[in-house]
């Protein structure tokens, strides 16, 4: 619950929010913002008002910030960072740390004093770190024993090299004074595998050591079932049963091809081999077909069911001539054919070797020779392995307590930025201390640089969002150039003019790395960019629409135009194809009553533009010299005032938030973008007046018919100017005087009578 801001200060600029804590603020970009400079004021963030940050969430990528330290920052891993998340950072930090002053100092190295000594977390930090930079110094003896810096601790096989523990449960080699159990851990991992340590070798844990004694131990029990009754052919035995084994298919068919035959003699031939089947192939290379030929029978079909030796596919020749000299020579040795009882009474005999063979496990360690795995299975040394392994785990709260550190630096460099583009934008109007974090590079577009650019994530929201900004938006597809990496950018043009900014256009884009990326214009969202620009922006319009226009007429023109010649052409070629005999037709005469409507009409619009613009001069020439610049000047001001007004009222709201909300942030307070600061932020192209003579220029027009041309414009305007003048304060004009005359009248009244006449009369 947010409690009531107490307006408690000691000075201006400062006010107590929801404790103690006497908070300073400053005004940026309008906005009045509460100032976190110090490491005091980091502490005491939990006591500052919600209502006071700037942001309350932020998005945990896509930002110019290390993606590992947004990570850290984003506790609950749901890709945002809330300002729950902020505190509990502080929170963290200020438990191993004795003060929160070196975030804020900049330097790249953590003083070993700065770590906690006095708290369970600060403490293990501080041994760990103790620890490292005495490794360090053993190395590299001129190394401070007090600087910590994040390069100490990301290079993980240098910090664990030559250790034989670091508390990760994974033993090497080097792990065993003993040999025999060195021997041992080389044999697990050459066997069943091996992990990685941290120390960047290869080693063993105890699922490997599980997996190479469970290995060895069935092994070594198969072995001892493999007694000689198994072996019905000796040594023999394995090469008869891959014999068998390559035969047992192509031998059960053909036996079933003579039980057919035998079933029904007529059938023979048809199940066996024929001359037709022969003939078909006889024209190919018989050499290369021989996948066809071994889909023939094995031997020749027929109905007593014998195999004969003498009549062996071809194909089939050379695995039933390993298969006979391994077994049917010693079990038949006089037979030139055997009956499929004699082939299942070998096979048979296979069987048991066959059953032995496939029940046969942990054949991993059977590399090592069966002499040596029982021998391991004898020895039994597991249990001595394992203590190594427990050895090994008993140092990992002090080796995890270098993530820890490694966090505790990652925060040291960057979690200060960050709150500046939080709790504050500092970042982002104190331009001389770097770009914001959403700031994602410059786009170099039209004689300008545009500084605030940022990444589009959803373009959905940019389209509903973006136009309450009131800003000048540009939207642009970037690639890269050499990685062909895409992204969507808003530019934000603050300064200089937009004639030449249409939708096609392409630009430049680096990123903050120094990417180049080609860019190009896919959207635009017109606003004023300065009031002067809204001055000319209404007699551009119009100048634009009448340019508009005339392309359309001149090409609703040019359509018309050729598309009569063309008809004309066409004709006068239909013309001269026709018969000779055929007269011509004689032209009709030009009718004057068949457009006499169409010369009143245009005689009475030439009628109506010269009464306007009579009427026009008229009230021109009867203003005087103050009320003629007025009347200018208010003209001016009905076309270009409500733009400027307009312009104006937004140039003074133009605001960052609704753009960085369609991103995914939550902000908290208006991020005001005036005239002043959008002018640091587009940088425009300045060139010298002067630069000098240039060789393609057009020719220069002598002098004396210049001087003629701009006397001649100079009399007519003078002459233009004395007859629009009245003609009482006209220079050389002849005054008009008066005659009075008097009359008397008859009953005695006197009648005055002026008459108005020339000086010349």
């Amino acid at each position: 619950m947010n409690k009531k801001l107490k307006n408690i200060a000691s000075k201006p600029g400062t006010m107590r929010s929801n404790g103690d804590y006497e908070w300073h603020f400053s005004t940026f970009g309008g906005v009045t913002r509460v100032n976190v400079s110090t490491g005091e004021d980091i502490a005491h963030l939990r006591e500052l008002d919600q209502k006071l940050w700037t942001v309350l969430s932020c998005p945990a990528a896509g930002l110019e910030m290390d993606p590992e330290t947004l990570s850290i920052v984003d506790l609950d891993k749901d890709g945002n960072i809330h300002v729950n998340e902020v505190l509990k950072t502080v929170d963290w930090l200020k438990t191993v740390l004795t003060n929160l002053d070196p975030l804020v100092d900049k330097s790249p190295a953590l003083k070993l004093s700065a770590i906690r000594t006095d708290t369970p977390q600060g403490s293990l930090l501080h041994s760990c770190a103790l620890q490292l930079l005495k490794n360090k110094a053993e190395h590299c003896p001129e190394a401070s024993l007090e600087d910590l810096t994040l390069g100490d601790v990301s290079d993980r096989e240098a910090i664990f090299a030559g250790t034989k523990f670091n508390g990760d449960g994974v033993i090497i080699p080097e792990s065993a004074d003993d040999e025999g159990l060195r021997k041992l851990i080389e044999e697990c991992m050459s066997t069943v595998g091996s992990v990685k340590d941290r120390s960047g070798k290869d080693g063993i844990d105890s699922a490997k050591l599980d997996a190479f004694y469970a290995a060895a131990a069935a092994l070594n029990t198969w072995k001892k079932a493999d007694t000689e009754d198994l072996y019905a052919y000796g040594a023999d035995t394995a090469a008869a049963l891959d014999a068998c084994n390559a035969l047992k298919s192509k031998v059960a068919d053909f036996f079933m091809r003579c039980s057919l035959a035998k079933f029904n003699p007529d059938s023979t031939a048809v199940l066996d081999v024929t001359a037709a089947q022969i003939g078909g192939i006889s024209e190919k290379d018989l050499s290369a077909s021989a996948a066809e030929i071994a889909a023939y029978p094995i031997a020749r079909v027929n109905p007593e069911g014998k195999l004969d030796y003498d009549s062996i596919n071809p194909a089939w020749q050379a695995a039933f001539s390993k298969f006979k000299s391994l077994v049917l020579d010693k079990e038949f040795p006089q037979a030139k054919a055997i009956t499929e009882d004699q082939w299942k009474t070998c096979s048979a005999k296979l069987d048991a070797y066959a059953a032995h063979i496939s029940s046969k496990k942990g054949c991993e360690t059977e590399s090592l020779g069966y002499d040596r795995v029982e021998t391991i299975v004898s020895e039994n040394r597991k249990a001595e392995l394992e203590a190594l392994i427990a050895q090994d785990l008993s140092l990992s709260k002090e080796m995890e307590a270098i993530q820890e550190l490694r966090k505790l630096l990652i925060l040291h460099r960057d979690f200060y930025k960050l709150l500046r583009n939080y709790v504050t934008f500092s970042d982002f109007y104190c331009t001389d201390d770097g770009a914001a974090i959403f700031q994602a590079g410059t786009l170099y577009i039209d004689q300008r640089s545009c500084d605030l650019c940022i990444r589009v994530s959803d373009m959905g929201k940019q389209a509903t969002m973006a136009g309450h900004s009131g800003m000048y938006l540009i939207y642009c597809d970037c690639v890269a150039r050499h990685s062909n990496a895409k992204m969507t950018i808003v530019a934000v043009m603050t300064d200089g003019e937009v004639n030449n900014l249409k939708v096609g256009v392409n630009a430049i884009f680096y990123d903050r790395q120094g990417n180049d990326y080609d860019a190009t214009v896919v959207k635009i969202i017109d606003n004023p960019i300065s009031v002067r620009q809204a001055f000319w922006a209404p007699y551009r319009k119009m100048g634009s629409f009448i340019e508009d226009q005339i392309n359309k007429i001149a090409a609703k023109q040019d359509s018309k135009v050729m598309t009569e010649a063309t008809a004309k052409i066409s004709a006068a070629g239909d013309k001269a194809a026709a018969p000779a005999q055929e007269a011509p037709k004689q032209a009709s005469a030009f009718d004057v009553s068949k457009f006499a409507g169409i010369f009143a009409m245009i005689g009475m619009a030439l009628g109506s533009i010269g009464t306007f613009l009579a009427s026009a001069l008229a009230t021109l020439t009867s203003l005087g010299w103050m009320q003629l610049i007025a009347t200018i000047l208010g003209i001016i001001l009905v076309i270009s005032g409500p733009s400027m007004v307009m312009a104006w009222l937004k140039l003074r709201k133009r605001n960052l938030a609704p753009i960085l909300n369609a991103n995914g942030w939550a902000v908290n307070s208006s991020v005001i973008v005036n005239v002043r600061f959008g002018q640091k932020l587009t940088s425009v192209a300045k060139v010298p007046v002067f630069v000098g003579n240039d060789p393609f220029a057009d020719k220069k027009m002598p002098a004396w018919k210049k001087a003629l041309i701009w006397t001649g414009v100079g009399v007519v305007l003078a002459v233009g100017i004395y007859f629009l003048l009245p003609k009482d304060i006209r220079p050389f004009w002849p005054k008009e005087e008066c005659v009075v005359e008097s009359v008397e009248s008859v009953n005695g009244d006197t009648e005055v009578v002026v008459e108005e006449t020339s000086a010349e009369k």
